[in-house]
């Protein structure tokens, strides 16, 4: 089946990033699990997955993702692409930087999922953070609040990255 995206918004800045993701690598099947948090189930239906999440608090996933965690973990991720997209405060949260990403990284990895779109940490000042590994970030980080004259950029960038595996 086609690719999807799956996200979560607070404040409307993951929605906006996930369009703008929509948009670059037309997309037509997009699910805003804030809206209806049982469709978190849909990924199932899918190989290939874009998952979106921002990151709250000290780390913490999105309210919506947290809400829709137990469905979730129970996803088979197995024979599923899978790339992320987290946001997150590097200057307010230098401590746990998108660590949202790390937690869904670690969930669908566990599950078997072929995470693509690792992207460099260059261009980013924080302390620490559970979504990077071997010195990548494990999927694609945006800064809205203090980096959003290069979110189109990365977008790009990333979408290049990914498109192959994805579509």
């Amino acid at each position: 089946m086609a690719t999807a995206i799956f996200y979560a918004s607070s404040t409307g800045n993951t929605e906006e990033i996930a369009s703008k993701i929509i948009d670059k690598l037309g997309l037509e099947n997009s699910y805003n699990i804030t809206d209806n948090q049982e469709d978190v189930k849909e990924i199932a239906n899918y190989d290939k997955v874009i998952i979106a999440t921002s990151t709250w608090g000290d780390g913490d996933l999105q309210d919506d993702w947290d809400e829709a965690w137990d469905e979730f973990q129970k996803i088979d991720f197995s024979n599923k692409t899978v790339a992320l997209v987290a946001l997150g405060d590097q200057e307010g949260y230098d401590d746990t930087f998108v660590n949202s990403l790390g937690t869904m990284y670690e969930q669908v990895s566990k599950q078997g999922a072929n995470v693509i779109g690792f992207t460099s940490t260059d261009g980013y000042e924080f302390e620490e953070s559970t979504a990077v590994q071997d010195d990548k970030f494990v999927g694609l980080v945006i800064d809205e609040d203090n980096q959003d004259d290069l979110t189109d950029e990365r977008i790009d960038n990333w979408s290049e990255q990914i498109k192959a595996d994805i579509l």
